[in-house]
Parts: C-alpha cells; sequence; structure tokens
C-alpha cells in the first residue's frame, strides 16, 4: 500500500518554509512544524508535550531541567488531582499503551514516515508493544499486571502548515496468545489548566474553569456518533483543542452509543480531559473478547486533535465542527500506510433501498448499517460498523466499507422494530443490494400506542431533562399518584414520564455522585384507560393480547401487569443494568420485551391496564421508547 498525501500537495505546503521536522534523542520523538511541536515518548507511546503556537496545550508536568517528566507515577497516586485510573499517564495517552504493566519489556520506536523522504510535507512516528506473555493497558479495570493480550502499535503523524496532529493504535491478537478481553479503552488528553469552556454537544457548551465543581460528570455524556468534534477552548488565550472523529467504524455500539466526551474530574485541581472512548462499560458498555487460536485486528483511529485559535469560543467550536467535516471528506485516510488498515482501492460502496411495508406506521429518521453477523452491535467493539442514513424513500449509499460478509440493519423513527439482511457479502468496487421489503412484526389489531418508536424516550414527559440528578426524586413530586394515562384523551409529552422507577417517599434522600440514589422506594403503577371495540375483539385472530415494550434503558429485573384489575403476570427483563437510570444518560441499551395474556381479560368498553415497577432500589427501573397494544 502506498504512503501518499494525505491531502493535495498544494494545500499541505503552501511555501518553502513550510516543512515538518523530526529529530529524536533517547526517550523521544519530536515532530515539528510552523504551528505545532509534539513530543512522543519512546516507551510508551504517549503525546508528552504539545506546543500550538509556542503555548504548552497539554497538562505536562516537567522535570527539574524544565523538560517533561516521563517518568510514570506508582501504583495508587493520584498526583496533580488527576483521575483515579489514569495516574500512570500524564498528557495525551492511549489507556492500552505500548509498554505495557510497569514498563516491563522495552517498546520498538522507529520513524514511519521520514519528512526527508517526502519533500517535508509529513511525518510519522511508531511506538510498538510486543506482548508475548504479557498484558498490555492501564486503564479503569486493569490490573498492575496489565489487561489485555495483544500486540499494540500506536503512530502520530504531523504535516506541513497543519494545526492537526493524527494518531492512531493497530491491536493485533495473534492465534498463539491467550484469550483475553479488554476492558475500558480510550485516547486521553490532559489539557493545560488554560482550557476553561467544554464543548462536547450542542446541550453541554459551556464555561468549566477549574473551580467550578461539577458534581457529577455523567450529566455530560452525549452521543458519540452525533458529535464527532469536541473539546475544550481557552476563554482568555483564544484557543480551541478538539478531538475529531472523520469515522465512527472503529467506534463501538453503533450510532446510538452514549459516552463520555470530556470533564473534569470532581477534584478541583483535575486536569480538563478529552476522551475518545472506542470500547467503555458505560451505559450498556461494549466488548472485546479474543479466543486463543484467533487471530484478531483492529486500527482504532486515524483520528486528529485540532488546534484552532480565535474571537471567541463559538467560532472556535463552529470552526472544529466544520474541520471535520473535511476530515471525512478525506476518508479513509491515503496518509496511512500499514497493512492492517484498509486503502480506499480496498473498500466499497454499498447502495440499496429498504422499502417499508406497513400502513400504519409513519417512517421517519431512517438509519442504516452493516455490522458483524455474530456480535450485538449494541454491545459490540471488536469489531467495525458501517452506518448511515437513508432518504424519504428509503435509499441508502455505505460509502468506504471494508470487504466481508455483514448482517444488514435498519431502524426507523415510527417503527417499532429492526430491518435485518443476513448474509449481506461485500467485495468490489460497488454493491448494490437492490431493494429490500421491510415488514415489521405486528402481532395482531392495534388497541393503542403511546410514544413514538425513535430509541429514545425525548417525547415523553420530563424526557428532555435526563441529565437532571434529581430526576428520580422529580418524579415523586410531579406525580404523586404515579400515572393515570387516558387514551384519546392524555398526551404522553406531558402525562406519561420517559422514566419508571420505584416511588420516592422520603424527605430526607440525597443524590451521591456517580452512585446515583441509595434508598427504596414504593411500587410504582402507570395505568393505562383504553377502550376495546365489538370489533377489535370479533376479529382477533387467537386468544391472546400482546403489550410491547420498547425500552431504551434498563435497570430493573421484571414488571407486573395487571389488566382490569386481574394480576395477568410477570414480564421478566431481558437487558438489565445498563446504568442509565444512575449516570442520568438519554437511552442506553434499546431492546423490545413482550408480554402476552389472555384476550378473555378485556371486555367490550372501557379497559384499563397496569405496568406495576416493583418496590426497590431508587436507581432501579426502566426508559420507556414506545408501548403498543394487539390483540
Amino acid at each position: 500500500m502506498a504512503s501518499v498525501s494525505l491531502v493535495p500537495a498544494a494545500l499541505l505546503c503552501s511555501c518553502g518554509r513550510d516543512k515538518v521536522s523530526l529529530s529524536e534523542d533517547e526517550r523521544t520523538y519530536t515532530l515539528s512544524n510552523s504551528m505545532i511541536t509534539a513530543v512522543v515518548a519512546k516507551e510508551s507511546g504517549d503525546l508528552v508535550s504539545v506546543k500550538y503556537q509556542g503555548k504548552e496545550m497539554l497538562a505536562v508536568r516537567m522535570d527539574r531541567e524544565g523538560r517533561p517528566d516521563l517518568e510514570l507515577d506508582p501504583p495508587g497516586a493520584n498526583p496533580n488531582g488527576l483521575n483515579k485510573g489514569m495516574t500512570d499517564h500524564q498528557y495525551g495517552f492511549w489507556s492500552h499503551d505500548a509498554m505495557g504493566p510497569r514498563g516491563t519489556r522495552d517498546a520498538i520506536a522507529s520513524i514511519t514516515i521520514d519528512p526527508s523522504k517526502t519533500a517535508g510535507r509529513r511525518a510519522e512516528v511508531s511506538v510498538k508493544g510486543i506482548s508475548e506473555g504479557r498484558k498490555m493497558g492501564t486503564g479503569p479495570g486493569a490490573s498492575q499486571d496489565g489487561q489485555f493480550a495483544a500486540d499494540i502499535e500506536i503512530r502520530y503523524a504531523l504535516e506541513a502548515g497543519s494545526p492537526k496532529i493524527y494518531t492512531y493504535c493497530v491491536f493485533t491478537h495473534p492465534e498463539s496468545y491467550p484469550a483475553s478481553a479488554i476492558g475500558e479503552a480510550r485516547f486521553c488528553a490532559k489539557l493545560a489548566p488554560m482550557f476553561d469552556w467544554m464543548s462536547v454537544d450542542k446541550d453541554v457548551d459551556f464555561y468549566y474553569p477549574a473551580d467550578h465543581f461539577a458534581g457529577d460528570k455523567y450529566v455530560y455524556t452525549a452521543v458519540q456518533s452525533e458529535n464527532p468534534a469536541f473539546g475544550w477552548s481557552s476563554t482568555f488565550e483564544g484557543i480551541g483543542c478538539f478531538l475529531l472523529n472523520p469515522s465512527m467504524e472503529y467506534m463501538s455500539g453503533g450510532p446510538t452509543k452514549v459516552e463520555f466526551l470530556g470533564h473534569r474530574d470532581t477534584n478541583k485541581a483535575a486536569a480538563p480531559c478529552i476522551l475518545n472512548y472506542w470500547r467503555s462499560s458505560h451505559y450498556g458498555g461494549a466488548e472485546v473478547s479474543v479466543e486463543q487460536g484467533e487471530f484478531w485486528q483492529k486500527v482504532i483511529g486515524p483520528f486528529v486533535l485540532y488546534f484552532n485559535s480565535g474571537s471567541d469560543h463559538e467560532h472556535l467550536y463552529a470552526d472544529a465542527r466544520a474541520q471535520v467535516e473535511k476530515e471525512r471528506r478525506l476518508w479513509p485516510y491515503s496518509l496511512v500506510d500499514t497493512p492492517a488498515y484498509a486503502g480506499k482501492n480496498e473498500r466499497s460502496r454499498v447502495s440499496g433501498r429498504i422499502a417499508l411495508d406497513d400502513e400504519l406506521a409513519s417512517c421517519g429518521d431512517m438509519t442504516v448499517g452493516l455490522v458483524d453477523p455474530e456480535a450485538f452491535w449494541q454491545r459490540d467493539a471488536k469489531h467495525y460498523q458501517f452506518w448511515t442514513k437513508a432518504d424519504r424513500n428509503g435509499e441508502f449509499v455505505l460509502d468506504n466499507v471494508i470487504p466481508g460478509t455483514y448482517t444488514m440493519v435498519s431502524f426507523a423513527d415510527g417503527v417499532l422494530g429492526e430491518f435485518r439482511a443476513e448474509n449481506v457479502r461485500v467485495e468490489g468496487k460497488k454493491v448494490n443490494l437492490g431493494t429490500m421489503a421491510w415488514k415489521p412484526v405486528r402481532k395482531g389489531r392495534q388497541i393503542f400506542e403511546i410514544g413514538i418508536a425513535n430509541r429514545n424516550g425525548s417525547e415523553f414527559a420530563l424526557g428532555t431533562e435526563f441529565r437532571d440528578p434529581e430526576i428520580v426524586l422529580n418524579y415523586a413530586k410531579l406525580y404523586p399518584q404515579d400515572v393515570d394515562f387516558t387514551i384519546g384523551e392524555s398526551d404522553f409529552s406531558n402525562d406519561w414520564p420517559y422514566l419508571h422507577v420505584p416511588h420516592n417517599e422520603s424527605d430526607d434522600v440525597q443524590v451521591l455522585p456517580f452512585f446515583g440514589i441509595r434508598a427504596d422506594g414504593r411500587e410504582t403503577p402507570y395505568r393505562i384507560n383504553f377502550d376495546v371495540s365489538p370489533d377489535d375483539l370479533s376479529e382477533a385472530a387467537s386468544d391472546k393480547a400482546v403489550l410491547r415494550l420498547a425500552l431504551c434503558g434498563t435497570a430493573a429485573q421484571s414488571l407486573e401487569i395487571s389488566v382490569n384489575g386481574q394480576h395477568a403476570g410477570s414480564l421478566p427483563l431481558t437487558q438489565t443494568r445498563d446504568g442509565v437510570i444512575t449516570r442520568h444518560g438519554s437511552h442506553g441499551i434499546w431492546h423490545e420485551e413482550e408480554f402476552a395474556f389472555d384476550a378473555s381479560l378485556l371486555s367490550e368498553g372501557r379497559n384499563n391496564l397496569v405496568i406495576n415497577m416493583p418496590a426497590g432500589s431508587l436507581n432501579s427501573g426502566i426508559l420507556y421508547d414506545y408501548l403498543r397494544l394487539e390483540l
């Protein structure tokens, strides 16, 4: 695979004076152009210093000689208030570095793009750690002996006249390595104290100085796919530092994944952080599990650390969002020269049309993806995923798909369930799948529906207030008699809360950052009143009615269902404990539950159905996406 210019040479190097230089000493590489000087540690692959326009961007700790201190901190240390679980690193780093636990073996450092051979247009360095009987990784969940048995190669690239640093990491698990699994895995940049404005999405864009006590950092999470540019700016220096994801193919959990993008920890001395999680335990988490005898390889990135300057934070953030769109058009990067990364000529364009066949469904925004056939895509970090939006006719184009065999998945606002097409083979430059009919599953005649099937509860009452740590307590105050909802009269945007939790009855319950509410509440019934016509009953194809619940967050074991005053049974929940209530998320793992009951419990005229949340922890409960009763 040839190594060629990432962007046209005329854009890379506007004049002969602006070139990339690369120097090294025993412990570091230094990459520099007219805008940026970046220092990379050869032992670990950490980015230990970045100067933009002469100013240090990272939370650098200096040694006695005024150089970045490269020594790791002892286990359990917490220097400068840095985050627990990250204490072996400063600066910018991959949680699974090339060093392994406590520097047990030297990494292999090399120059992969020599600027003297590119006329100064670009430079790249590599730091590679070979596992061979030891485990790699120092992130949360990793022991002092490491975590994941894989070779890890970290690379950084810089180009002439560019305020961008490209970084990526190649994970390789040869067949000879033991079975292993990754815990939390991400790139983190700890920034200089001057950064005091955090911008991670349209609702989390605010002044965040060191003396601002955030309380619970989980109120600042966001949907990764909707926010490919995020970071911090300095209100007094007029400088921004943003992370740009030009593709989401290497991330986990698909287009609905909620994650940390940035925060300061609860310690006021903690550095501002940018976080690019490609595998986490948050909101249902994701999985990378590799068996002994299995070859596995994945390239995370390249993504971009982008630095800019301007008059205010608003323009800096807007510029970063504009820049990531430019980066997307360059994907896949021709800069990358490793067999593990599929270049432009190796990828395919996949097109087709998904035609919805359901006269009762009002199809809105449709999302289409190609995912691994064996994986649960919402929790998959092991494989690449490819997603796009279809147009109003259901036509879609997926560019730059790596050849392979996939399952096609689609979901749409207003439609319950998923479309799936198995054994989709992608090979060649263009693959047209034609028109595929999507006939959503229906269990019978629709009696009622509540909400909009859209994989979150934003349309329900309180649905826009999910970041409020006291939302569970507020529910009890706003709905002291719980929910009594009448089909055709009540409005789900006011009368049906997006969450269903035990009902608090205590006056002295407090919310604890990271832990939610450590107290119990009474059972909470949600009552639905609805009419059943003679035609509904006479046209029923069987003697069963089916309550279908689409849930977008779960921290309960079961629900109790009653119909017209008679207990109809318990509904065990198949997905549990995604932490979405405790961690104040808008949604976690989406899934559908079905509860079938004897239709003889229904009668002509007015009926009622009660969904009861059992008494228990106020951290337990569910988030609603959509409800439907079919007969």
